[in-house]
This record gives C-alpha cells, sequence and structure tokens, in this order.
C-alpha cells in the first residue's frame, strides 16, 4: 500500500507539470540539491524547512501557500 503524499508534495508536483521543468531545472531555480527537492517531493521530508519552501516557492513562481495549501 502506498502511503498518502503530504501537500508539499503534491503541489511540487503540480507546478512542475504545469511549468513543464524537471526537478533538476527546479533545484538550480530555487538554488536547493536536487536530493533535498527529491525527499521532500517524494515525502521523505514531509514537514521541510520554512526557508527551504520560500526557495522552492520562488523557484516555482508561486506563494509558500500554494505550496501547503
Amino acid at each position: 500500500m502506498q502511503k498518502d503524499l503530504p501537500n508539499i508534495a503534491k503541489n511540487i508536483k503540480k507546478y512542475l507539470e504545469k511549468l513543464g521543468i524537471s526537478q533538476d531545472k527546479l533545484s538550480k531555480l530555487a538554488s536547493v540539491t536536487l536530493h533535498t527537492l527529491t525527499k521532500i517531493e517524494i515525502g521523505a521530508t514531509p514537514d521541510p524547512r520554512i526557508e527551504t519552501l520560500k526557495k522552492i516557492a520562488k523557484g516555482l513562481n508561486v506563494s509558500v501557500d500554494d505550496l501547503i495549501k
């Protein structure tokens, strides 16, 4: 049975698909490591630090609220 992904993970996936960019591209845009981004997106880090979320949100050109809702 697959565990449910946190909203943050689902929303990152959604915005990646919407923008048509890869995790690697986002990691560069957001100045976070690909490893960190991957762990968040697969749910291994369900509660990332706010500073990391701010960077990811900026890289996706969305608000932090858009990622956590």
